[in-house]
């Protein structure tokens, strides 16, 4: 398999490259600027693109790598901090700008260069940059110019050694994936034949070859990443998977069922449910503090988890939905750890498996969803919004019931479908239904009420890093809170929030 290696210097746009080298059907894979040049110079890399970054690499604690790796006769595409570091290490000269570049960009390319054949020579870019290449290496010739930068690009077309001060990777590049094109194609030689069937063929007969006549075990949460798993691991070995779905009763209305029924009879497997809503609300019972509450949840879950496991499967495999950023951000590897992820599990010391199946964890989410469209899942699962790990828990604000549950289950079943009839979903990034635990006076059927108040958040967002409330109609608002409150017994208020993130978070708690 041709693959491209992005050698990550500590820009935020890392994965972003990836996903795009990925998108023109070329395998690409992320590790850090400490790999060792060894594990570079083995690795049967077609191209290396080195990224970004928020350093200035004419300072000593700045993220470096030996120039060695431009002698390995592999084609290297440096991208802004990429570019100066590639200028740097070659004798160029790297300075601080007087101005500062930011934002969109006009340049003016040389159309003898590789990397901008068939791009209008006059095009913008997305720059960000406060030191520039004010010298460029021996044996460089520059390729595009800024009005503010001398340099928006160089090469070296002899040894294949490309930059851009510029990032190609993002949206507001306008011939950006041309460009990224013609370096995989026309520098390095890609025939762009990774694709997904490909994939899923290759992982299937890996997958038996791993587990042969062993059994594996899978903990099923319902969510995207370990559904898809779940599949995989069901079209490779069957009945040798047995996946364990544990029901805490703080999902959304049906949801439950609706996983139990996606799997339970339409793969071949071993579907083991658990329902202890009882037991986790009175683990609940009088609390309040959201922090307290996520400990809780998540503490009982794996307990309830692990003793099932102990019980009947402590043999073979355990498998976990673990995706390629997963792993990237908890740290595997010689990655820095940015943080923990629910599915990156620990094993407990008493329980013994052969090894730990991920055959998702090269993938990022919308390579998992096309995955999983593929192997047949419902599009309501495959496609399903992010959901917290402690479910409606962390929804219902203040203490958790029985009853407090269910208001707010049928409140977010009126909304989600509303949402779906108005034909409004696709506009949306995340919509749902909290119960803020206030009580209001209203007038229903000429009588007095002291009920629930219920809050919609909807939100619009790329990342999740930042994010808008989302401007629904007022029409479709207003269907929402008059059949809220005239089909959700307890309700007699809604209300709906339009803070952006910041300074809010998408989340209420």
């Amino acid at each position: 398999m041709e693959k491209i290696l992005v050698l990550n210097f500590g820009g935020q746009y890392d994965q972003l490259i990836a996903r795009r080298v990925r998108d023109l059907n070329v395998y690409a894979e992320i590790l850090p600027y400490t790999v060792p040049l060894e594990t570079v110079a083995e690795g049967g890399y077609r191209g290396i693109i080195f990224t970004g970054g928020p350093n200035s690499v004419y300072l000593e604690e700045s993220p470096h790598y030996t120039p060695e790796i431009l002698k390995l006769g592999i084609p290297v595409l440096g991208i802004c901090y990429g570019a100066q570091l590639m200028s740097y290490m070659l004798g160029g000269t790297i300075e601080h700008a007087g101005t500062r570049e930011y934002g969109l960009t006009q340049i003016r390319a040389d159309h003898s260069s590789l990397l901008f054949k068939g791009i209008p020579e006059t095009n913008n870019v997305w720059m960000s940059h406060t030191d520039y290449i004010s010298g460029v290496p021996e044996g460089f010739a520059v390729t595009a110019v800024s009005e503010n930068c001398p340099c928006a690009a160089m090469e070296n077309e002899e040894q294949r050694l490309y930059a851009v001060q510029f990032h190609p990777e993002v949206t507001h590049s306008e011939y950006g994936r041309a460009m990224l094109s013609n370096f995989l194609f026309l520098v390095c030689g890609c025939r762009g034949d990774w694709v997904m069937d490909d994939f899923i063929e290759k992982t299937v007969q890996e997958l038996r070859e791993t587990i042969g006549d062993r059994g594996v075990v899978l903990g099923l949460s319902g969510g995207v990443d370990s559904s898809v798993a779940a599949a995989l691991l069901s079209r490779a070995v069957g009945r040798q998977l047995t996946c364990v779905f544990v029901d805490q009763g703080l999902m959304r209305k049906d949801e439950g069922d609706m996983v139990e029924e996606a799997f339970k009879d339409a793969f071949e497997m071993n579907f083991v449910r658990i329902n202890c809503q009882e037991k986790f609300l009175s683990y609940l019972k009088g609390v309040t503090d959201p922090e307290e509450k996520r400990i809780i949840i998540g503490t009982q879950f794996y307990k309830v988890f692990w003793d099932e496991i102990r019980a009947r499967y402590s043999q073979g495999f355990f498998a976990q939905g673990t995706i390629y950023p997963d792993r990237i951000e908890s740290g595997k590897g010689d990655a820095a750890k940015i943080k923990t992820h629910h599915n990156q599990v620990g094993l407990p010391e008493d329980v013994h498996f052969k090894g730990v199946i991920e055959p998702l964890k090269d993938l990022f989410k919308d390579e998992v969803r096309r995955v999983g469209e593929k192997l047949g899942l419902p599009h309501d699962l495959v496609w399903r919004q992010p959901f917290p790990g402690p479910g409606l828990g962390v929804r219902v604000i203040g203490e958790v019931t029985a009853e407090r549950v269910r208001i707010l289950q049928n409140a977010d079943a009126v909304l989600r479908d509303e949402i779906r009839r108005s034909g409004y979903e696709d506009q949306l990034s995340q919509f749902f239904a909290v119960l803020p635990g206030v009580r209001t006076v209203g007038v229903m059927g000429d009588a007095r009420t002291y009920s629930e108040l219920v809050a919609i958040r909807a939100v619009t967002t790329d990342d999740f890093m930042t994010a808008d409330w989302a401007k629904i109609p007022c029409d479709i608002l207003g269907r929402i809170s008059s059949r809220i409150i005239n089909e959700v017994e307890g309700v007699n208020r809604v209300v709906y929030d339009i803070t952006s993130k910041p300074p809010a978070t998408v989340e209420w708690e």
